[in-house]
This record gives C-alpha cells, sequence and structure tokens, in this order.
C-alpha cells in the first residue's frame, strides 16, 4: 500500500509506485530493495500471482497480515513464547509486501489502500507492544511495563503527529525512531531473547523508548518551526 505500511515496517513496500522505500528483514538484516530487488521479485510476485488467481485481493493479504500478526503477538508473547511468536509474526509481516505486489499486478493501486495498510499497521503495532506489555506485568518486571508502555503511547504519537502534520500542509519526515526502526528494535531483540539471551530484550526496550520520546520531540520541534515561519511570512 503507498506511503504506509511496515515503512513497511520489517518487511515493507508500496500499493502504488510511489517511490516508496522497500525493506526486508532476514536473518536479523534490513535490506534495500535498490539492490537485490529482481531476486526478492522472483519470490514475490509467483506467489502474489498465484493469490490473485485463486481469487484473494490486496486488501484481504493486509487483513489476514494484521490479524496473523496481532494473533501470534497475543497467543505467544503474553505466555513469554518469545522465540515461536517472533518467527510467526515475520512469517505474517510477510504479508505486507504481497499486498503491495499484488496490488501492483491487479492495478488496484490507491488511496483506501494506503488508508487501510496505515490505519491497521498501527492495531499490529499495538498488539505487539500490549503482549508484551501484558507478559512483564504477569511476571512483575515492572520497570520493562513501564519501558514498554512509553514505546507503546509514544509509538502511536509519532504516527500520529507525521499525519496531522500532514494534514495541515506541513512535513514531518524526521526523527531517529520511525516505524521501521522501532520494529527491527522490537522484534529483533525479542527473538534472540527467545534464545535465552539475557538482557538483550530489555536494554533495546529502554533504548527504543528513549529514541521514540526523542522523535515526538523531533517531530514537535519540526512542525512548530514549520507553523512558527508561516506565520512570520504572513
Amino acid at each position: 500500500h503507498a506511503g504506509g505500511g511496515w515503512h513497511k515496517g520489517i518487511a515493507c513496500t508500496a500499493r502504488a509506485d510511489s517511490g516508496a522505500s522497500r525493506c526486508l528483514l532476514a536473518g536479523g538484516l534490513m535490506l534495500n530493495q535498490t539492490g537485490p530487488r529482481g531476486a526478492i521479485a522472483g519470490v514475490v510476485e509467483p506467489i502474489a500471482k498465484g493469490l490473485l488467481k485463486i481469487g484473494l485481493t490486496p486488501d484481504a493479504i493486509t487483513w489476514i497480515g494484521t490479524i496473523g500478526v496481532s494473533t501470534a503477538a497475543f497467543v505467544f508473547y503474553t505466555r513469554g513464547s518469545f522465540l515461536v511468536g517472533t518467527l510467526v509474526i515475520i512469517a505474517f509481516i510477510f504479508s505486507d509486501m504481497l499486498d503491495g505486489t499484488m496490488a501492483r499486478l491487479s492495478g488496484r493501486s490507491g488511496n483506501w489502500g494506503a488508508f487501510l495498510d496505515s490505519t491497521l499497521d498501527r492495531v499490529a503495532d499495538g498488539a505487539i507492544f500490549l503482549s508484551l506489555l501484558i507478559w512483564f506485568a504477569r511476571t512483575d518486571q515492572w520497570w520493562l511495563v513501564g519501558a514498554t508502555s512509553v514505546c507503546l503511547i509514544g509509538g502511536m504519537i509519532v504516527s500520529y503527529a507525521k499525519a496531522r502534520a500532514e494534514g495541515l500542509g506541513m512535513t514531518c519526515n524526521v526523527g531517529f525512531a520511525e516505524r521501521t526502526e522501532r520494529l527491527i528494535l522490537v522484534l529483533l531483540p525479542t527473538l534472540i531473547a527467545g534464545f535465552g539471551v539475557p538482557y538483550i530484550q530489555a536494554i533495546a526496550l529502554w533504548v527504543l523508548a528513549a529514541l521514540t520520546l526523542l522523535t515526538v520531540f523531533q517531530r514537535m520541534a519540526h512542525v512548530h518551526k514549520q507553523a512558527t515561519g508561516e506565520r512570520a511570512a504572513q
């Protein structure tokens, strides 16, 4: 979907060919598709074509991906099953590459797809962080409850600040912890924690909490500068 998605997050694409970057988290690395685009397309496009042939739409794949990510988070993360949970989440995140490719192949790119994608992304984000928060609360890890709460609420503010600024005719493409970075910083350490590696998840969440707060203030300052500049020009 254009402009939205996991930034598309761990896997990113665009429903419209708007120049949005495409990214893939594979083996713990985020790869920009400008280099391996052909190889990735060779895997994604046949699957996308097959799904279109059986009657699935890009919107349906978007819903399936969101429901899958959210369900996996609540089923596995709330029980502390970080390894299996993260692997299942990443598998469903793959759908975020499929829906954009399907939209392009079927000629269904448009504003509705971008809106749906961005809206459901908020649902998936919330499910991931809320599920971790529930686990930390159940195991009395209150410092991590605090860090995860900051990540959850701050992440929503980061996304809303950009959307509101753009709705007012301003830009807001600034900040250290945009959606891609936030998801990598939560999923990759959580995956590693699933192998029994201590502290890495806690450190990552506190780093992410700090970067999220910083990004909120960066975006507020950026928009304030534009708004005051407009008043001065008038």
